[in-house]
C-alpha cells in the first residue's frame, strides 16, 4: 500500500497536499522549496512525482538553493524526469530570484564596512562560475551611487581597463570607489596580478581625487577585504 500511495500521480492527492491547490489555499509561504520547484517542472517520471523529484534534485545541490542556482542547464538535465525545457524553467526562476534580490539591493546604501559591501554583492557575485570585477561607485556620504559591471573574463582572470573605471566615475560625480571580483575557484587569497592592479587603481585614484576604498574578493559564501588586511 505503501509503494502504491508513493508513486501516486499529484492528481490523485488530496487538493490541500498539491503544490498548485495548497498554493491558492494556503498561500505561497506555506509550500516548501520542494514544492515550489515542482509547480515549476509541472510533472516527474513514471517512478516518481514532481515533489519527489524536486526532493532530490534538491538534495544533490545540499537543500541549498544557492547551490542549485549554481548548476547548469546540463547539469540539471541529469536526473531522469528532467528535460531540457524544465532545466530552462528551473534555471529561468532562479535567475529571477537573483535579479529580484540585486534589484531591491540597489539603493542608497551606506557603506560602513567591508562587511556591508559584502551583503550588498553577494547576489550579484555568488552563482558565477566565471570571474567578473565590479565597481560601487560612492558619493561623499559613502552611499551607493551604482554598481558597475567592469568586465566578465574566464575561470582564472578577467581583463580590468582602468580608463573605463575612471571615466564611469567621473561621468557619475562619484567621490570614492570600491572594487570587487569574484574566484570561481574558491580561493580567497589575492593573486600577484590582484595585488598588482589594486595598487595601480589606488595610485590612479590617489591622482584623480577618487580614492578607492576596499577591493573584495567572493569565494563561495564569503570574502577577502584588502582594507581589512591592511593592504590599502
Amino acid at each position: 500500500m505503501e509503494d502504491i500511495e508513493k508513486h501516486l500521480g499529484i492528481k490523485a492527492w488530496a487538493e490541500e497536499d498539491r503544490p498548485r491547490e495548497k498554493l491558492l489555499l494556503k498561500g505561497k509561504t506555506a509550500l516548501s522549496d520542494a514544492e515550489l520547484i515542482a509547480i515549476l517542472i509541472g510533472s516527474g517520471s513514471r517512478d516518481e512525482t514532481a515533489v519527489e523529484l524536486s526532493k532530490r534534485i534538491l538534495s544533490a545541490a545540499s537543500n541549498n538553493l544557492n547551490q542549485l542556482g549554481k548548476m547548469s542547464i546540463v547539469d540539471l538535465q541529469k536526473f531522469k524526469g528532467i528535460g531540457e525545457a524544465k532545466a530552462i524553467s528551473i534555471a529561468a526562476a532562479l535567475e529571477l530570484g537573483r535579479r529580484r534580490k540585486e534589484t531591491e539591493a540597489v539603493k542608497r546604501v551606506k557603506i560602513t564596512a567591508s562587511s556591508v559591501v559584502f551583503e550588498n554583492m553577494r547576489e550579484v557575485m555568488e552563482d558565477l562560475p566565471h570571474e567578473e570585477f565590479w565597481v560601487l561607485l560612492l558619493n561623499r556620504g559613502n552611499q551607493i551611487l551604482e554598481r558597475v559591471n567592469i568586465s566578465k573574463g574566464g575561470v582564472s582572470q578577467t581583463v580590468v581597463d582602468s580608463k573605463i573605471i575612471f571615466k564611469m566615475a567621473i561621468d557619475k560625480l562619484a567621490s570614492s570607489i570600491i572594487l570587487c571580483h569574484n574566484h570561481p575557484s574558491g580561493n580567497l587569497k589575492p593573486s600577484d596580478a590582484d595585488i598588482q592592479l589594486t595598487k595601480k587603481l589606488k595610485e590612479a585614484g590617489r591622482i584623480l581625487d577618487l580614492p578607492i576604498l576596499d577591493h573584495l574578493i567572493f569565494a563561495d559564501n564569503t570574502y577577502f577585504s584588502f582594507a581589512d588586511e591592511g593592504l590599502l
